[in-house]
């Protein structure tokens, strides 16, 4: 049971101050939380692991068998034998073979270790934004909320494959120059003479590649924070005729992650190039100072072969490794990202030892309590109010009294700052939020439905409702009638927010979700604020059984409502005005006789 906004714009501690924050290029803390996710993987890790070592080997030990062939060649050619020719073919297929087996074996095994990685990432996430305090939603948009559970959860899933392709690239580095100094040290060393440039071009870019990739990734968060926005509010956008302004402001925003993507790609593109030719430089080297010593019969024909064939597999995981580079600064941001959600400290907590609680009565005691969004603006100064079981209270107030303020601290969504929310003589915060929720219910003024059938919506919060149970709370609040009249009648798969619906319709399946959960608290937020004047009356026809043995918060501008409560709360500025029953208030013709005669006197006319 979870609502949010309050109107009080974002909060300090949003992750998008995260987004602005440089991370690091090696990050120990995100290599070892990141292990943990490898760790219930680690067989099938370690049968990758050994796969991608014989792959590599059978990888680098190719030009050595060439080379060997090459020299078996000359031999017949000379000696008109075929000698161990046959024997070297055989290698070959052999060491081919083995090669395509290791390889198939490493990218399966490495697939399936990414996939339950990018599986545990996914369910992680989801279940600990389930749980995050209504307070962090306040701070943090949507899209950018997205954004880390899809971007950069898949960015870090590649986290692993590039592990192993690191390792694989660095022991492919190691296998070829072994090879170049046993073959020939000092061709070795004039060959390998272009690897300091190549290392002092990389020093240099790596400079720039960083900020890159960051730009990048606040650039597509702010693009997702946008669309979601647009997406959720497009009959706002074009009843006010802003499909034009919007359209200019996001794409500016997507033209700055445009930006952002060519600049970093030009940073990786320039060092492809930059490795070709090195790559040519040291062929060339090859070519030219290995044909002189093979004229002067210093070395032979096979080895200058075999040089230029792991010259270029020499740059192979060159390139890899530059290409790993930029994926490792991406994951490493995406980590921090991801990693600093999964730490978001949730505010609204359970009890560390919680009491037994098999049932909760309905008494609420609220002891100066005191609340703020942000320190700047309190919104609840020193509130006192005591709440009988049964009892229905109406809260009213100017806009900004802090009446759903008031509403949200007794279902705890928020904690109060100062003071105490006692229910049933023990302090809200002493009670597991399950049992709060097993026995609280609200019903906000636009309802939220899921894209699920009516019958789903309706037992949301009681899974276990049998269909007679369903149609009894449906009924109850009269809306069985129009629910029978649907093509599906309870099966009818609502779209989107349940827009196949009227608003009214909407409102009375929420409510009637509120009553199958039969709490013994009700909280109606201003839920006939926005209906029409048929469905108000089917609810108004409701009310009396509906608020009956339950103690009920109503938050109103419905005369009829309010008229009908057992005490009328008058708020402002976050403090009771007055309190008492509507004749008892009128006769007082202070607050609560100005906000009559301001607002609703007009519903009697």
């Amino acid at each position: 049971m979870r609502v949010g906004g309050h109107g009080h714009g974002r909060m300090r501690g949003s992750i998008e101050e995260n987004d602005e924050r440089r991370g690091k290029l090696y990050d120990h803390k995100v290599v070892r939380r990141f292990a943990s996710y490898v760790r219930p993987n680690r067989k099938t890790a370690a049968i990758s692991l050994v796969s991608m070592l014989v792959y590599t080997f059978t990888t680098v030990g190719q030009p050595w068998i060439i080379k060997l062939a090459v020299d078996s060649l000359i031999n017949v050619y000379q000696e008109k034998t075929l000698g161990n020719l046959v024997f070297i073919v055989g290698l070959f297929s052999l060491n081919a073979f083995v090669n395509f087996l290791a390889n198939y074996v490493y990218v399966v095994s490495l697939s399936k270790v990414s996939q339950q990685i990018l599986f545990s990432l996914r369910t992680q996430m989801f279940n600990h934004l389930q749980n995050l305090s209504i307070r962090f939603f306040d701070r943090n948009e949507v899209g950018r909320i997205m954004s880390r559970a899809q971007n950069d959860v898949n960015q870090l899933q590649e986290f692993f494959n590039m592990v192993l392709i690191t390792v694989a690239d660095s022991l492919a580095l190691i296998g070829i120059v072994v090879a170049l100094f046993l073959m020939d040290a000092k061709l070795a060393i004039i060959t390998l003479s272009v690897i300091p440039i190549l290392l002092l071009v990389l020093l240099v870019w790596r400079r720039f590649a960083w900020d890159s990739f960051m730009e990048v990734r606040r650039a597509i968060s702010a693009v997702n924070g946008m669309l979601q926005e647009n997406i959720s509010g497009v009959r706002i956008i074009q009843s006010l005729n802003r499909e034009s302004a919007n359209y200019g402001e996001f794409r500016d925003l997507n033209f700055k992650h445009f930006t952002a993507n060519m600049y970093a790609t030009r940073l990786s593109g320039v060092l492809n190039p930059i490795v070709e030719i090195l790559t040519a430089i040291s062929i060339v080297l090859v070519v030219f100072i290995g044909g002189i010593m093979v004229t002067n019969a210093t070395l032979n024909i096979s080895v200058v072969i075999a040089f230029i064939l792991y010259i270029q597999r020499f740059f192979d995981p060159i390139r890899g490794l530059t290409n790993q580079y930029t994926g490792f600064q991406r994951a490493m941001t995406s980590g921090v990202r991801i990693f600093n959600l999964l730490d978001t400290e949730i505010e609204v907590k359970d009890p560390l030892n919680p009491k037994p609680f098999k049932r909760i009565n309905g008494t609420i005691n609220l002891e100066n309590i005191h609340f703020h969004y942000t320190p700047e603006i309190p919104i609840i100064r020193g509130l006192t109010l005591n709440i009988s079981e049964g009892e229905t209270i109406a809260l009213v107030g100017t806009t900004g009294a802090g009446k759903t303020t008031l509403a949200s601290l007794i279902t705890r969504f928020y904690d109060v700052t100062q003071g105490k929310v006692i229910l049933d003589g023990h302090d809200i915060r002493e009670i597991p939020q399950s049992i709060l929720s097993r026995h609280m219910a609200m019903v906000p003024q636009e309802p939220f439905l899921f894209s699920q059938s009516i019958t789903s919506n309706i037992k949301f919060n009681r899974i276990s409702a049998t269909t007679d149970e369903i149609i009894e709370a449906s009924t109850i609040v009269n809306a069985h009638e129009f629910i029978q009249k649907l093509p599906l009648g309870y099966d009818t798969i609502l779209q989107e927010r349940g827009q196949n619906l009227s608003l009214g319709e909407r409102q009375l399946i929420s409510f009637a979700r509120a009553i199958l959960a039969d709490p013994k608290i009700l909280i109606l937020d201003e839920a006939t604020a926005n209906i029409d004047s048929h469905t108000e009356y089917l609810i108004q026809r409701a009310l009396r059984r509906i608020l009956s043995n339950r103690t009920s918060i109503v938050i109103a501008h419905r005369l009829s409502t309010i008229r009908g409560a057992d005490r009328i709360i008058v708020l402002d500025h976050g403090l009771i005005a007055e309190q008492g029953t509507h004749e008892e208030l009128m006769t007082k013709g202070k607050v609560y006789g100005h906000l009559y005669k301001k607002y609703f006197s007009l519903q009697e006319n």
